[in-house]
């Protein structure tokens, strides 16, 4: 872009150029912010993020998505979580607690650790499509250290401690999902989003 500046003749112009691309390059690679929820009123403000796809597994009948968005309750970042199970045969139960955790790791080397607040929730059970399906729902918060890498290094696999069991989940760099039929960079996510809930 720069060179193209060159043929300004005034070398303070090309300076200015310059010095504005490379401003606005950070702000550029961010995504544009769509909210579900947006209020603001006597009570307090909040908002949420759409939902994003991070983690999709298919295995036979037994399938699994992992939904994140972003919410900002009254100025504190909040990541929401939805855990979602599939499957014609039994659907095994995923519970959380005031242990519960949720670890990130991320490219860098980095664990970005987040706490559950101390509610105990085993999700809801239902049937759809002759199936069964268990969705659960938790929200988590974001603690001071590390909250900065989250904006600078892709997320690599995530880490849930449930009360009975820890599970891994591998988030991959691009995700072509048969659920939502469309293309996504789960690494990306919170390099994309987290811009959306702060201020």
């Amino acid at each position: 872009m720069c060179y193209f500046a060159t043929k300004l003749n005034d070398p303070m112009r090309f300076l200015l150029f310059c010095f504005l691309f490379l401003y606005f390059i950070p702000s550029i690679a961010q995504k544009k912010c769509e909210y579900d929820v947006e209020v603001n009123d006597s009570i307090g403000s909040l908002k949420t993020t759409k939902e994003f796809l991070i983690y999709e597994k298919k295995f036979g009948n037994n399938e699994s998505y992992v939904f994140l968005s972003l919410s900002n309750d009254n100025g504190t970042p909040v990541l929401n979580f939805q855990l979602v199970h599939k499957n014609s045969d039994f659907v095994k139960a995923y519970c959380i607690d005031a242990k519960t955790k949720l670890y990130l790791q991320l490219e860098n080397g980095k664990i970005v650790t987040m706490l559950h607040p101390n509610v105990e929730n085993c999700g809801s059970f239902m049937r759809n499509d002759e199936r069964n399906v268990r969705i659960l729902t938790a929200n988590f918060l974001f603690l001071k250290n590390h909250y900065e890498d989250l904006k600078i290094s892709p997320v690599v696999s995530m880490r849930v401690k449930y009360t009975t069991e820890t599970v891994d989940y591998i988030i991959r760099k691009e995700l072509q999902s048969e659920l939502l039929n469309q293309f996504s960079r789960p690494q990306n996510y919170f390099i994309d989003y987290l811009h959306c809930v702060e201020n």
